[in-house]
């Protein structure tokens, strides 16, 4: 590979003696203009890890409640109160019915992430986990966030040990990784001042892997946060899973502009294709001892996302039928990708598509 950028070239001498990457240099990953070579460095660390292999599964989105206690200034999905337009409350009945075609149709996963309502009590989350368990007891329930396990916390009385221990008592098998957003607490007072700080977030997701229960990691980018935010927020998350190992996935997640207060007070545009390739393979090189790193579609879109398998993606999530979040903030593109398509847009990404359970055990490989 002839590099543009010297740095990448003494940097890909480096690694194949060792090296880990540090925090001045995955900065200095970020403001490089070689985007091939910076492809082509994070296509070769992930395939060292997992060849031509890229991982998807059959996955339903639930969002139980889009009203919300913490009115975070990014996000077009919360609703103060359940009397403002657009709010909505979904039923434990609506919740199991929504499942009842794609379990038959084999759907593996359930992923659940909403609002923190103001009136729910905790109990009404552990009984959504049971009644779903009891229902679908092959279906995997990765449910709640870092946030709302804090929130379950306070609401009940109970430490965020004996809550997590409950819900997997009833049937959680593992937790989506939002609410991170960034962690620098200047930029969180900005953007989410009601939610938890990122030392909070971290010290969550450590006991749930101190429980045995595998989380993912997200960062959300692309509206005030700098490179030195983006890079000190990877940097976080090194740390734990170097003690911990319990973090299954890291899913950059590309911020949307549309319908947020964020937008209208200050006018960002949000990230470019550009960027979002950038943040993937940086993820991919300083991230070590991450495995998986996921192009999520919802976000990018698909063809970009496709694109992402050659900066160091190896996962491109699921179906993911029925996710509300991304799209109450505008984002115009399909809400659902059928089991084909995706092996399609692998397939033809030149990579091996292989379909996965949600603690990426494979289930079928899919020879091109």
């Amino acid at each position: 590979m002839q590099f543009s950028d010297p740095f990448l070239a003494e940097l890909d001498l480096r690694r194949q003696s060792g090296y880990r990457i540090t925090p001045d240099d995955a900065l200095q990953l970020f403001r490089t203009r070689d985007l091939a070579g910076l492809g082509w460095l994070a296509d070769h660390a992930n395939r060292d890890q997992n060849d031509r292999r890229v991982f998807f599964n059959i996955n339903r989105h639930i969002n139980p409640t889009n009203v919300c206690i913490n009115r975070c200034q990014f996000c077009a999905f919360y609703r103060k109160s359940a009397h403002e337009a657009g709010a909505y409350e979904l039923s434990m009945t609506d919740i199991l019915e929504r499942l009842k075609q794609d379990v038959a149709s084999g759907c593996t996963e359930v992923h659940i992430v909403g609002g923190l309502h103001p009136d729910w009590p905790y109990e009404r989350y552990r009984d959504l986990v049971a009644r779903i368990h009891e229902a679908y007891p092959a279906l995997h329930i990765k449910a709640f966030t870092c946030v709302e396990i804090d929130h379950f916390s306070t609401i009940s009385g109970l430490s965020v040990a004996d809550v997590l221990a409950d819900l997997k008592s009833v049937g959680l098998g593992s937790m989506p990784g939002g609410g991170a957003e960034i962690f620098a607490p200047d930029v969180r007072k900005k953007l989410c001042v009601r939610k938890i700080s990122g030392d909070r977030w971290l010290e969550v997701a450590a006991v749930a892997h101190g429980l045995n229960i595998p989380t993912n990691a997200t960062m959300l980018y692309g509206h005030i946060e700098t490179l030195a935010d983006r890079v000190d927020h990877l940097n976080r998350l090194r740390d734990l899973q170097d003690r911990t190992g319990g973090f299954q996935a890291f899913i950059p997640l590309s911020w949307h502009k549309e319908n947020t207060e964020l937008e209208r007070k200050l006018g960002i545009t949000g990230a470019t294709g550009l960027d979002d390739l950038k943040v993937l393979a940086v993820s991919r090189l300083f991230l070590d001892n991450f495995r998986h790193v996921k192009a999520y579609w919802v976000m990018l879109g698909k063809k970009l996302a496709q694109t992402a398998l050659h900066f160091g993606a190896n996962d491109l999530d699921g179906t993911v039928v029925d996710e509300t979040i991304t799209y109450m903030a505008g984002h115009n593109s399909d809400r659902f990708a059928t089991r084909e398509e995706i092996i399609h847009l692998i397939r033809s990404a030149d990579r091996i598509p292989v379909e996965r359970d949600t603690l990426y055990r494979p289930l079928k490989e899919y020879a091109t």
